[in-house]
């Protein structure tokens, strides 16, 4: 990208940013949960996934036309066990507060006696991880246009004061334009300038400073971005065994090998991005995110026309209509379980069942 387009980018996004730090906010500091749905506005069609929450059901609400949601239906009962209930509201106040074109928003959340609901945009191209498995490894043009998506979501959350700590292929999802959404804002924490110490996140992709209990900030999701750009571009990521304490190892080590096929440009960029000295780490300099977006792998990357979805992407996931699951894995349908009373009414009342 040419410096003075460059130049030009950031001036306009800087004024977004402030725009979109405000927005924000607003939205975050209302004190009151005001559920803006009930389980009887929506059609549930399929299951999208499950796991120890609950499960995501794909669903369409009732009087919104034919646009379709991810529904994630959490088990009150296991939010409780495993001690997660302020984590789990402070999840939905940050994702009904932000707004941002490649990160996942929140559209509806509501309970009854049962479930927590969060209904978000249906992105039915799938998961990052599932096409990089299928295509082994992407070439260094998608790669940049997908990592230019996450360091201008990242640069957004920093903005509000937020860090994400838990970026991986499986946490991004690819509509079917082939742009991307950050999805799963579960370890976000708006921590603003001060340091975090938590130990949380994928091994693979754990900074040093987390693993080192050094406490930390956003220097984590830069580590972070430098270990998605090599995945994504090598298939693999740079630090890896079976044994978790050997990819600590490593990762402290801070040594990997980038594979024969990765440009002078893409190697010279992953070796400044994942560098355990952090007054050495690209990202968190003096020049913030410019060390990385003005890189030489970038100099054909037009930042302002991804940020307008004005770039005609290589790869476009297989999608047949909205409402086509193929890019997700097939689930046996459960019914909801079911209580004729409030279950935990205490620990979720800063949420309403919704009246009608």
């Amino acid at each position: 990208m040419e410096q003075e387009k460059l130049n030009k980018h950031y001036l306009e996004y800087d004024i977004f940013l402030k725009r979109a730090r405000k927005d924000f906010d607003n939205r975050y500091k209302v004190e009151e949960f005001k559920p803006n749905a009930d389980l009887s506005d929506f059609q549930l069609i399929k299951t999208l996934g499950a796991g120890s929450f609950g499960r995501v059901v794909l669903v369409k609400h009732k009087t919104k036309g034919d646009k379709l949601y991810a529904m994630k239906c959490m088990d009150k009962f296991h939010i409780v066990k495993s001690k997660q209930v302020a984590h789990t509201m402070y999840e939905i106040r940050v994702l009904d507060a932000v707004r941002f074109d490649f990160v996942i928003n929140l559209d509806f959340f509501f309970k009854d006696n049962v479930y927590l609901f969060i209904v978000m945009p249906f992105i039915n191209g799938g998961e990052m991880f599932s096409h990089l498995r299928n295509m082994k490894k992407f070439d260094e043009t998608l790669s940049k246009f997908y990592a230019a998506q996450v360091i201008l979501a990242f640069e957004y959350l920093h903005f509000l004061g937020m860090v994400y700590r838990d970026l991986k292929p499986e946490n991004i999802l690819i509509d079917k334009d082939g742009y991307l959404k950050v999805t799963d804002l579960g370890f976000a924490k708006k921590i603003d300038d001060q340091r975090t110490y938590t130990l949380c996140g994928t091994p693979e992709y754990l900074a040093p400073e987390i693993i080192l209990s050094q406490g930390y900030n956003k220097s984590v999701d830069w580590w972070a971005i430098g270990v998605l750009i090599f995945e994504m571009s090598a298939g693999y990521p740079p630090f890896y065994a079976k044994d978790p304490m050997k990819i600590y190892e490593k990762i402290v080590s801070g040594k990997f090998t980038c594979p024969q096929h990765f440009s002078k440009a893409l190697r010279d960029l992953v070796a400044n991005i994942l560098q355990v000295d952090r007054t050495k780490r690209y990202g968190i300099l003096k020049n913030g995110s410019k060390d990385v977006k003005g890189h030489e792998w970038f100099k054909s990357v037009d930042f302002d026309q991804i940020l307008r979805r004005r770039v005609k992407p290589s790869f476009k996931p297989k999608v047949r209509d909205a409402g086509d699951t193929s890019n997700f894995d097939y689930y046996d349908e459960e019914p909801f379980r079911t209580s004729s009373k409030e279950e935990f009414a205490e620990e979720f009342a800063e949420i309403k069942i919704p009246t009608k």
